[in-house]
């Protein structure tokens, strides 16, 4: 588990979330970046996760679909508006069931050496919607997010340490 902080200051229309991974920049910059990975994490454990595209270059377009127990779909939306590998993303954020509340989110990946700091700040539109999305459960599902992205690259990790030097 990776600790992650979050930070939502009354009155403002952001949210922060920080977290550290024991794995090196690169192999947390793919797994946010590459469709197969970003599948396992991205999203609720309980859920299915689609990548239905991801293009990570300005301009590009991305679309993920999850999929509850019961069959029923929750898509989300965005376009790339900078990306630059592997520093930062910066792209916005739709829900596709409420149209029109658009927040813009901006991944920096910070290089510790075989650790990354991971520092997401989410700016919504207004405060309203920034609360929102706090009442819905956001905070829970970022900390569970992070902790899936933790398992899965410091997994990859570990096999890269492990593998055989060519």
């Amino acid at each position: 588990m990776v600790e992650t902080k979050i930070t939502a200051e009354p009155g403002k229309s952001t949210i922060i979330a920080t977290g550290v991974f024991d794995a090196p920049r690169q192999i947390v910059w793919e797994a946010c970046t590459e469709p197969e990975l970003v599948s396992q994490w991205w999203g609720p454990k309980s859920f299915k996760t689609t990548v239905e595209k991801m293009d990570a270059r300005p301009g590009g377009l991305w679309r993920i679909v999850q999929r509850d127990a019961e069959g029923n779909d929750y898509a989300f939306r965005g376009v790339f508006h900078e990306v630059t590998q592997p520093e930062q993303l910066i792209y916005t954020f739709e829900y596709e069931a409420m149209p029109g509340h658009v927040l813009l989110e901006t991944d920096t990946f910070d290089d510790l050496e075989d650790r990354t700091r991971m520092t997401t700040p989410l700016a919504f539109q207004t405060v309203e919607d920034r609360d929102a999305m706090l009442q819905s459960g956001m905070k829970e599902e970022m900390v569970e997010i992070m902790d899936l992205l933790a398992e899965l690259v410091e997994s990859r990790a570990l096999q890269k340490r492990a593998a055989p030097a060519r």
